[in-house]
This record gives structure tokens, sequence and C-alpha cells, in this order.
């Protein structure tokens, strides 16, 4: 019997929100792989922020998906057939493979994973790209010093709950930003966070004077737009802004929102920097240590949405993420 690989491919360049007609349903037959490669098929694939970003044609830190492409992804496959010395059929894999069943790689950029230590779905999101975003981010960029005070936006996102749950290993007192009062909920009861801000029902830049007395010392920035605007009236001296994301300005037709409160950069002798996870690639490891480590504590705990369906259900399940819809990390499970 023959087998169908289904596979969502970019048809055109989305303007402001992505559109259903913006990507291509395709299908055809399932590769057999040759000398050096293997096969497999895909289990989990993961949802994120910056793949809107991937969409543009415009200079970023990674190629744009290019029209007709594969849709760019993340995913746990478990390896069906192998000419490859490193893989071998049964073995789950997570690399970069593209929203499609069916994977033929030759291993660059994959790394075999054991499920008996955590779920596929963990090791795309806090033992994955979401959890060394957090850990760098904070620790390296951020600077993050004991005790601190440290603010987190889109705080019940797969970035920020492990980042606000990192700093408050790190013995700091955390407040979150997010949409809504189950999020804000999850925040301070299940994730251990000393506070949360509600963006949709109170105004930010007073909860940040009421949560921040003394200032903010890092903040960690997933939304930008006008919370980031907010968080500049409040920073400590010598404050650290970590510009990880802007999600509220991804889907702008027009050009970027950017700070109107920067100078409080210079008033408070702080710093704003962006940085690329990638840059860390090398010490990945380090960080799954302890990450691994805090969550065998319990101290932090991994909250992921998991969406059942095919691949055919990405482009909707996509749209979670600009709808505030998912808390921690977004991933698609095709069984």
């Amino acid at each position: 019997m023959s087998v169908t690989n289904h596979q969502i491919r970019l048809a055109a360049r989305p303007v402001g929100e992505v559109k259903p007609e913006d990507w291509e349903h395709c299908s055809g037959p399932v590769e057999e792989p040759g000398p050096g490669l293997f096969a497999g098929r895909t289990r989990v694939i993961s949802l994120d922020p910056a793949m809107r970003g991937w969409l543009d044609d415009r200079p970023s830190y990674l190629p744009p998906v290019g029209i007709g492409e594969v849709m760019r992804a993340g995913s746990v496959i478990e390896v069906t057939a192998s000419q490859h010395p490193d893989f071998q059929p049964g073995d789950h894999v997570v690399g970069t493979f593209g929203v499609q069943e069916y994977v033929v790689s030759d291993g660059r950029g994959a790394m075999k994973i054991d499920t008996s230590l955590a779920p596929p779905s963990t090791y795309l999101g806090a033992l994955g790209m979401p959890g060394m975003t957090a850990y760098f981010g904070l620790l390296e960029v951020g600077a993050l010093k004991d005790g601190e005070t440290v603010v987190v936006s889109g705080a019940a996102g797969a970035v920020g709950s492990i980042a606000g749950q990192i700093a408050k290993a790190k013995g700091c007192r955390v407040v979150g930003i997010a949409g809504g009062p189950e999020k804000c909920a999850l925040l301070t009861g299940e994730l251990g966070f000393d506070a949360a801000i509600d963006y949709r029902a109170e105004d930010v830049r007073k909860a940040l004077r009421r949560e921040a007395p003394d200032g903010i010392d890092v903040y960690f920035d997933n939304v930008g737009g006008d919370i980031l605007d907010a968080a500049l009236t409040r920073l400590a001296m010598h404050a650290r802004v970590v510009i990880c994301g802007a999600i509220s300005q991804y889907n702008n037709a027009t050009p970027v929102q950017g700070p109107s409160n920067y100078l409080s950069l210079l008033v408070r002798r702080a710093r704003m920097e962006g940085f690329v996870v990638f840059d860390y690639a090398k010490r990945y490891a380090e960080a799954a240590q302890d990450i691994s480590a805090w969550i065998g504590a319990g101290r932090i705990k991994v909250k992921e949405h998991v969406v059942r369906g095919s691949v055919d259900d990405f482009p909707e399940t996509l749209q979670m993420l600009f709808r505030g819809d998912n808390v921690g990390k977004l991933v698609l499970d095709l069984g």
C-alpha cells in the first residue's frame, strides 16, 4: 500500500495577519532514504511566534521561507528507515524538519532524544528552543543576579513561563504580564510568580508601579509595543532590557511601533539588547542540564498546549499564538 506525504507549503507572502490562502496544502509520495540518509514519520510539530517573521521577505537572522517551500518548523520524528550510521528505526529525533508528515534527512542539525525521560513535546519546549531562549536570554543577556526584580511579558507563553520560573529559582521577585484572569492565576498559583498583571484588564504602567515599586532590574520582553513602552518607565538603575520577541507587532501591515520612552535607558544607565538563541548553540547541553535539574526538583513546571490533529490543522493552530489562546508551549501532535 502506498503512503502519501501531506505537507504545508507557503503559497504567498502574508500582508498583516496570515490568511488561509497564504498556504498550500500539498501531497506526494513518501521518499525512501538513500545512502547516508534516514526517513521518519512526524510525531509532534512546534508552533512558535517567530514563524510569522520567517514568512516576510526581509533581512533577518534566518532567510525567509521561500514561496512554494515546505513551512519551516521544529519537530520530533520517529525514524522508520535508515541508511545513516547514527540513526536507526525506532529512534526519536528532534530537528527542523518542516510541516509535513514524512521526512527524509541527512542528519544535519538533528539530535536523538530519549522519550523515556521526557515526552517528545518537551524537547520542543522546556528542553528545546523556548527553554534555551529563556535560559540564555535571562542569565546571559539579562545578566540576572540573585534577588533582583524581574518582569516578564508574554509570561504564560512557551518562553515567558520558563523565564519567570528560572528567575524564581534564582531567588528573584518575578512579575508576569499576561492576558486574562486564568493566565494570571496560573502564573501566581501553579508557576509561583510573585505577581501577575492582566494587560487586558488594567493599566500596565500603573500596575508596574504597584508591583515593582523600586524599579525593574531585568525586563524580559516577548511582546514589544505599548507594554515595552510601559516597562521602560519603571527601570531601576543599571537595568537590563532583554528583547526576545515582539508578538504584538508581528501581524502589523504598517511599520513596527518603536519605543517612545527609550530615553529611560539613558536616565537609568540601562541597556536594551536583542539576541538570537542560535548564537548559544554550543552551550545548549549546559542549559538542558540545568533546566532538567530544575524540572526534577519541582522548581520548573512544564506547561504545554497540545493540539491533536493532522498537518492540515497547522494554519489554524498557528493563529492560536496571535490570539493568545495557548498556555505554555504550543505543539501540534500528529499521533
